[in-house]
């Protein structure tokens, strides 16, 4: 939220030399977190001067100059940069006659860029100062023409200061407002806020429209609510108040203070009518909508939109409804989004003299959900899905009236209503101690009422304590909880001691946690850098990566997504490393080596999840019962490590070629992990339908009871890695953590040192080419005995010499005994042992 400093000091009583920084400062200690001060950096001689002359020279470009002759201070004065009182300017705009009144910068001025001011030669002319336009101001984007005064209503005096004409002399302050906090995205709220900090006069601009509020009861306009499918039970609109003025001009120029402060606000001017609405917006927190009262067909009906229905809305989208969608509707059809955007049909234009006011209060998870299904953030929706105040609506239709009567010529009309259906805060009981207990600071029972009087509730004593109506503009205040939070935020957080609590003995971290940290020590010890990547993914990327079959996969839905191209909780971790991946390559980086460590969700297929008994309140630790009922509702959510390789690993340098990265990168991660936590990992033969069929791999763990399934590993599908906006070589790996951490080693396992030498052989074994090679190193395995204390493959060879459908399979292996020294005939026995076995399962002869 932007405040402009002028604005804020109507409201509250500022100090008459406070500075954007003060006003951080103080807004700081009450929780709004400064983000920004916005000016708009215009300084040096920027006055009024008057056109006495303008000589059109075409030149030989085709374009055509003015050679100005402007007055720019008093006849016979000075002029601010203490030059002559007439100067020539060059000047390449059209839009202006002689004697119009403009905007000149002088020479030392600096506009914003910034663009620096001098008397320099062009065209054949030495310009001494420049006339400037709107957008080289910074009050907006119109650079067709100059400014020329009387277009916005000034007839100032020749010299005068401009940038105090059109208060350009203002700043704003900018604060983060936490979505809790809805109340704060006004002037009116933040005024409070100072007043909270600073104890300042705080002055309510409700009030400047009291009076008028009692004068002129609307009554007559039709406005009905057909809501029959509200969210979560509640009603899509509880308050709808509407204004009519007549005659208004709708070509009348904005005062040029509304524009430098919606401008400084981050709004930009539009046309008189709309900047009055989107002005009492920013003031009162209310956002407004302003109808074409002649393009109305009868009143208006608030309900959902029908199956099918479109809308053009006013960026002249047409937009298809969704059935949760609330709208709002004449005879016609729908006209607008509630609380997101008015429609195109009844916008108001350059034509429009009748305006039909609307201030409506609408449910904060409707008008969210409606924003995001169209990706259509706005103003308006920002607002009403944190909470607006339901009893400010007629004060800001009236401020409105107010407004367009004053500045638009318009006349006040009778015609409206109010539908207020909003049910009023209910009280919250407050023990007399609760607010001391909760945050460990002794308050006394008059600086709480106090307190919470200030905040604007209605505070009543009892005999155990307080009951305390919260104001209608704060519906994060919903229990003693949040109201003990408010006093210590108002009366300083600082009250609260830093006092750093002494952890029991004995509660150290668990087993699980202990050996998740070391899993990702290990990948970040192997050179992969830990991501962290959002779990919503579309229903797209959970089928590819989800399960290693072409079945569908069963996926949560949320029902209110951030992103409705992403509604589902992910079940695998690599799309999300993926899209990491994509954002990095995209920058620059092309030697990737990523992990991340995260939980995946796996309803089981037939299941419905959901919440199986109502959520308890935060006030009691909720049952056995209760809590079991809520676990049942959750999917299972193992946790994954993913696994992402790319690019080089080691990278092209004299004397060293680039070694490419691949599976067998990602593979040894997943053994770097396993060695970590003490558990083994057995690689053999695997499919996956987004993995290359000959570089893919099952993950298993041998238990007592047979290999446990703990992940896979591969290389992408070509592809699917061009689709995705990959290198062609990708490798990637996913494990299941939690089943891997479940069969590790509980107690560590020591090998003792063998002095004894070793004996080698080498072994040259023909298998069909469809038998995996580790089926064959594991028999190789089983059948040398416990004599063989190593075997590894190192050569697969196809070609002269083995015959078609047959390939060679060389190993390399190491026989020890622990006690003595081995003969060459039983490590040849312990070997053809292997042989032997290897022959029986696959047929393998010894190659010559």
């Amino acid at each position: 939220m932007r405040i402009p400093i002028s604005w804020l000091g109507e409201y509250v009583e500022l100090p008459g030399d406070v500075t954007a920084e003060d006003i951080h400062a103080a807004l700081v200690r009450v929780g709004l977190e400064e983000e920004d001060v916005h000016r708009f950096e215009v300084t040096g001689p920027v006055v009024v001067g008057q056109v006495l002359e303008a000589t059109p020279e075409p030149q030989n470009n085709g374009k055509t100059i003015n050679w100005c002759q402007v007055r720019v201070a008093p006849e016979g004065q000075l002029a601010a940069d203490g030059g002559a009182d007439v100067r020539g300017i060059v000047c390449g705009a059209h839009n202006f006659t002689v004697g119009d009144k403009v905007v000149v910068t002088l020479p030392g001025a600096v506009l914003p860029g910034p663009f620096p001011i001098a008397a320099r030669k062009t065209y054949g002319h030495v310009s001494d100062g420049m006339i400037a336009s709107t957008k080289e101001l910074g009050l907006g984007d119109d650079h067709a023409g100059i400014l020329v005064l009387s277009s916005i209503g000034l007839d100032p005096e020749v010299g005068t200061d401009a940038v105090r004409l059109l208060h350009l002399d203002d700043e704003a302050v900018e604060v983060n407002v936490t979505p809790d906090r809805g109340y704060a995205f006004s002037i009116r709220g933040i005024a409070r806020e100072y007043s909270h900090s600073t104890g300042a006069a705080f002055t309510d601009p409700v009030e400047r429209v009291a009076a008028d509020l009692s004068a002129a009861r609307p009554s007559g306009f039709s406005v009905t609510v057909e809501d029959e499918a509200p969210i979560r039970g509640r009603v899509g609109c509880g308050v709808f108040v509407t204004r009519t003025v007549r005659g208004i001009d709708a070509t009348r120029p904005t005062p040029p203070w509304m524009v430098a402060r919606l401008k400084l606000a981050g709004i930009r001017s539009i046309s008189l009518a709309v900047d009055i609405t989107n002005y009492v917006m920013l003031e009162l927190g209310q956002p407004i909508h302003g109808y074409d009262l002649d393009r109305l067909t009868g009143g208006i009906t608030v309900r959902r939109a029908r199956p099918g229905e479109t809308l053009v809305t006013l960026d002249d989208q047409t937009r298809t409804l969704d059935p949760e969608d609330l709208l709002i509707t004449d005879g016609s059809g729908a006209i607008g989004l509630a609380g997101v955007m008015g429609g195109a049909a009844t916008e108001i234009s350059s034509g429009t003299t009748n305006v039909l006011i609307e201030s409506a209060n609408f449910d904060p998870v409707s008008i969210a959900r409606t924003a995001r299904r169209h990706k259509l953030p706005s103003e308006a929706s920002k607002r009403f899905e944190r909470g607006v105040d339901p009893a400010v609506a007629s004060a800001a239709a009236a401020r409105v009236v107010q407004l367009l009567v004053e500045h638009a010529g318009g006349t006040a009309d009778e015609l409206g209503s109010v539908l207020d259906e909003s049910e009023p805060p209910a009280a919250i009981a407050l023990p007399a101690d609760y607010v001391t207990r909760l945050i460990g600071v002794d308050f006394s029972a008059d600086e709480v009422r106090g307190t919470l009087a200030a905040v604007g509730a209605s505070v009543e004593s009892t005999g155990a304590g307080f009951s305390v109506t919260p104001p209608t503009w704060r519906p994060d205040l919903i229990d003693a909880a949040s109201l003990a939070e408010e006093v210590a935020r108002i009366v300083g957080y600082d009250r609260i001691p830093s006092v750093l609590p002494v952890a029991p003995p004995g509660r150290g971290i668990t087993r699980e946690q202990r050996l998740r940290r070391k899993a990702a020590d290990a990948l970040a010890a192997v050179g992969a850098v830990e991501v962290l990547s959002y779990p919503f993914l579309s229903g797209i990327a959970n089928d590819t990566f989800g399960s290693p079959t072409e079945d569908a996969v069963p996926a949560v839905r949320l029902a209110n997504p951030l992103d409705v191209e992403a509604p589902f909780l992910r079940t695998s971790m690599l799309p999300g490393l993926i899209d990491v991946a994509r954002r990095n390559l995209s920058r620059g980086f092309t030697d990737l080596s990523l992990f991340e460590i995260g939980l995946v969700f796996r309803p089981e297929p037939g299941v419905t999840y959901g919440h199986a008994t109502d959520l308890p309140q935060g006030g009691a630790l909720p049952s056995d019962e209760t809590l079991a009922l809520l676990n049942a509702g959750i999917p299972p959510q193992p946790r994954h490590v993913g696994v992402l390789v790319t690019g080089n690993t080691v990278a092209k340098q004299p004397g060293q070629t680039a070694l490419p990265a691949g599976v067998a990168d990602a593979l040894t991660a997943v053994h770097q992990l396993a060695a970590s936590v003490g558990a083994e990992v057995r690689v053999i033969q695997g499919r996956h339908k987004a993995l290359h069929p000959g570089r893919t791999a099952e993950l298993v763990v041998d238990t007592p009871t047979g290999a446990v399934p703990i992940g896979f590993a591969g290389e992408l599908l070509p592809a699917l890695a061009r689709e995705l906006d990959l290198p062609r070589v990708v490798g990637v790996a996913e494990v299941d953590l939690d089943a891997l951490l479940e069969h590790a080693r509980r107690e560590v396992v020591v090998s003792p040192i063998v002095s004894m030498p070793a004996a080698t052989q080498d072994l040259s074994l023909v298998v069909p080419v469809d038998v995996p090679a580790a089926e064959v190193l594991a028999t190789i395995i089983e059948g040398a005995g416990e004599l063989l204390e190593q075997a590894r493959l190192v050569d697969d060879y196809r070609g002269t010499g083995v015959a078609e459908g047959e390939k060679s399979l060389t190993f390399a292996l190491r026989f020890r005994a622990a006690d003595r020294t081995l003969t060459a005939a039983e490590a040849t026995e312990a070997k053809n042992g292997a042989v032997a076995l290897a022959a029986t399962r696959f047929g393998a002869t010894l190659r010559d």
